[in-house]
C-alpha cells in the first residue's frame, strides 16, 4: 500500500492548541495503527516533510524522536526512517508502550506558580536565596562594558569555567583545566554537543534500563542505536552489558543515584566500566544530575574521579542545584576530545548569556554556592524524612517507600493491580504531578512505582500532600488498612 502524502496523512491544524510536533506524531501513529503504513516501510525525510508542512526540522525531529523512543519507527541511518520491522500485526491504538505519562509541561507552566506538588526534576524553588542572586545580578549589570556586549564565546565564559574546575576538584573528587569544561544548556545541551561530537548514526549505546527518558529521546533523535541494559540494587549490570554488547562504543550512565531507581553503582562494576571502555575505545556519559544530595555520609565521589584511561565524559547542571530558568549545565570532556569540542561548540552554538554565566561564577566563587549546596542537603533530608512518614502514615502498607541513600525523590509502590500510568493519571486530575515508573522503561519490567519527588513539599505541608495523594488515589490501591 503506498503511504498517503504528507499534506493528507498528516493534515496538521496550526490552530489548534494541541502542538505541532505532536500533531505529527499522532497523525504517524494513526496511520501506522490504520495500516496505511506497513512495517519497513520508508517515511518521510527530517527535512522534507519539514518543508512541505512549513514546520521547523526541530519539530519533526521531536515528533520523529518520540515515536522511536516509544518502538514505532528505526531510524537506519543513511538508510533513512522507517516503520519498526516488528510490528509484524499493526498495534492497537492506546497508551504509547515507552512514553512518559502525561504531565505538566516544563514549558507550559505559569511562570510565576509554584510547581505542582511531587513535581520530578525541580529542587527547592522557596528555599533559593533570591535576594541574594538579586544584589549579584545588580552588581555584574553594573559593571558592563561594551566589550561585554560582544558575542559570548562558545566554549562558555572563562571564568566560569574555572569555577567549576575548582568546584569538581575539591566537591566531586573531579580534577580538569578549565580548557576541559564546556558550558551547556543543562544536561540535554551536554548530550547534544556529545551527539554533534561523536555520536555517529547506528552507533551502539549502553542504556539503564529504567533510565531517564529524556536522555533516551536525545539519543535516538541524534540516530543512536540503543542497547537497554538492566538495572539492580548496585546498579546498572556492566557484566551483562559486555556480554550482550562488548562493542558499543557507549554508555550512559547515571552513577550516584541511578535515575530513576536512585540506586548507586557499586564499585566494582564502576571499575568493569571504566576497562570495558578503555580495552574498547569507547566513551562513558555520565551524568551526575543530584550527586551532590547524599543524606547518609559524605556524597559519593564521582565516576571521572576513577577515571585513569581519561574515558568518560562529565556532565552537571546547575537545574537541579541552583534553578532550571538558568538553562545552564556544563560538560567535562578528556583532554584529548577539547579541540574537537571546541570546533563543535564553535560550529554549532552561539554560547550562552554573559550576565548568567558571571553571576553564576560570583556565587561560586565568593563561597554561596558551596553554603547553598550544604543547606539544600539539611532541608532536602527533613523533608524526605516528612513526606515518607506522611505516606506511611496515610497509607499504611498500600503504599511501600523506598529510601536511598540520596536523590530528590522518593520512589514509592503501590499494591493493588492497578497499572502505575492509570494512578498517575488520577493524580493529575487533582492538581498532583507523580511520575510513572513504568514510563521510564524501555523493556524492563520494574514493576509499578510512583516517583514522588519531595523538595518542594515543606515538613509542614507533607501530610497534606500525602492526603491529596490517598484522595486522588485511594480507592484504587489495595485495601484500605
Amino acid at each position: 500500500m503506498k503511504m498517503p502524502g504528507p499534506s493528507t496523512m498528516f493534515n496538521v491544524d496550526r490552530n489548534s492548541s494541541v502542538p505541532l510536533f505532536r500533531q505529527i506524531y499522532d497523525r504517524t501513529r494513526i496511520a501506522i495503527t490504520a495500516g496505511h503504513m506497513r512495517p519497513g516501510e520508508r517515511l518521510p525525510s527530517v527535512r522534507s516533510l519539514a518543508a512541505q508542512l512549513g514546520a521547523a526540522r526541530g519539530t519533526v525531529e521531536a515528533a520523529y524522536a518520540t515515536l522511536a523512543g516509544e518502538g514505532w519507527i528505526v531510524a537506519r541511518g543513511a538508510a533513512g526512517t522507517v516503520v519498526a520491522p516488528q510490528l509484524g500485526e499493526a498495534p492497537q491504538p492506546g497508551p504509547p508502550a515507552f512514553a512518559p505519562a502525561p504531565q505538566p509541561a516544563f514549558n507550559t507552566v505559569d511562570a510565576e506558580s509554584m510547581p505542582y506538588p511531587f513535581r520530578m526534576g525541580l529542587p527547592a524553588l522557596d528555599a533559593f536565596p533570591r535576594k541574594l542572586w538579586a544584589r549579584l545580578v545588580a552588581r555584574e549589570a553594573r559593571t558592563v562594558s561594551p566589550g561585554r556586549l560582544n558575542y559570548p564565546d562558545p566554549a562558555g565564559d572563562h571564568g566560569l569555567r574555572e569555577a567549576i574546575s575548582a568546584y569538581l576538584a575539591i566537591s566531586r573528587g573531579v580534577f580538569c583545566t578549565p580548557d576541559q569544561v564546556f558550558i551547556t544548556g543543562g544536561y540535554q545541551g551536554g548530550l547534544s554537543l556529545i551527539a554533534r561530537a561523536l555520536i555517529e548514526p547506528g552507533a551502539a549505546v549502553w542504556f539503564e534500563d529504567p533510565g531517564y527518558h529524556l536522555a533516551r529521546r536525545g539519543l535516538v533523535a541524534a540516530g543512536a542505536h540503543l542497547v537497554p541494559i538492566p538495572v539492580d540494587d548496585d546498579g546498572m549490570r556492566v557484566e551483562e552489558a559486555i556480554a550482550h554488547a562488548p562493542q558499543a562504543r557507549f554508555a550512559v550512565v547515571t552513577p550516584s543515584h541511578q535515575s530513576p531507581l536512585g540506586v548507586a553503582l557499586s564499585l566494582p562494576r564502576r571499575l568493569a566500566l571504566l576497562a570495558w571502555a578503555e580495552a574498547n575505545s569507547a566513551w562513558v556519559i555520565e551524568d551526575d544530575y543530584d550527586g551532590e544530595f547524599h543524606y547518609a555520609g559524605r556524597p559519593l565521589p564521582a565516576l571521572k574521579s576513577l577515571d585513569r584511561g581519561d574515558v568518560v565524559l562529565y556532565a552537571g547542571s546547575f537545574s537541579k542545584v541552583l534553578f532550571p530558568g538558568l538553562r545552564l549545565g556544563y560538560l567535562v570532556v578528556p583532554t584529548r576530545l577539547t579541540e574537537q569540542f571546541a570546533a563543535v561548540a564553535h560550529a554549532f552554538g552561539g554560547g550562552y548569556g554573559r550576565l548568567e554565566q558571571a553571576v553564576v561564577a560570583r556565587f561560586m566563587v565568593e563561597g554561596h554556592f558551596a553554603r547553598h549546596l550544604k543547606r539544600m542537603r539539611g532541608l532536602y533530608a527533613a523533608r524526605r524524612t516528612a513526606l515518607a512518614a506522611a505516606l506511611t502514615n496515610v497509607f499504611g502498607d498500600r503504599l511501600q517507600i523506598g529510601l536511598q541513600s540520596g536523590g530528590m525523590h522518593l520512589l514509592a509502590r503501590p499494591s493493588g493491580d492497578t497499572p502505575d500510568r492509570e494512578l498517575v493519571r488520577l493524580a493529575e486530575q487533582d492538581g498532583l504531578a507523580p511520575a510513572a515508573l513504568s514510563a521510564h522503561a524501555i523493556v524492563a519490567d520494574s514493576g509499578p512505582g510512583l516517583l514522588l519527588s519531595f523538595t518542594n513539599t515543606q515538613e509542614t505541608q507533607a501530610e497534606n500532600a500525602a492526603r491529596a495523594l490517598l484522595r486522588a488515589i485511594g480507592d484504587r490501591v489495595g485495601r484500605a488498612v
